[in-house]
């Protein structure tokens, strides 16, 4: 039987197992429901394919997994990555690496500080 994602029924503690269309085996499936800054309410599915994974292990998981598509964000809106005026493979990777090294700059000033 064939059901919607936004149909099945999901506790808030603990993911539902499910099968994904073209996908050989079982997953669990959890949604978190959270609100945006502007006070409207966003609906986030994740998917993970370990079977003993909790809802906090879960949450935990998204939230580092989160800082890589900020950076990925950061990328393609900073640096102009996608304008590269480069034509050769050594200019195309000269562009890449300093796109990468001019985003992570400002990314290394917004970690925590610790005092010794």
């Amino acid at each position: 039987m064939v059901t919607s994602i936004d149909t099945v029924d999901f506790s808030e503690d603990s993911p539902v197992k499910g099968w994904i269309a073209g996908i050989d085996f079982p997953v669990l499936l959890f949604r978190q429901v959270f609100k945006n800054k502007d006070d409207s309410t966003g609906i986030l599915y994740l998917v993970c394919s370990d079977l003993n994974c909790d809802a906090k292990t879960l949450r935990t998981l998204y939230k580092k997994r989160w800082k890589v598509e900020v950076f990925h964000k950061t990328l393609k809106s900073n640096t102009a990555m996608a304008k590269s005026p480069a034509h050769t493979i050594r200019t195309q990777s000269n562009h890449i690496f300093l796109s990468i090294y001019s985003a992570a700059i400002p990314e290394r000033y917004t970690l925590s500080v610790v005092f010794i």
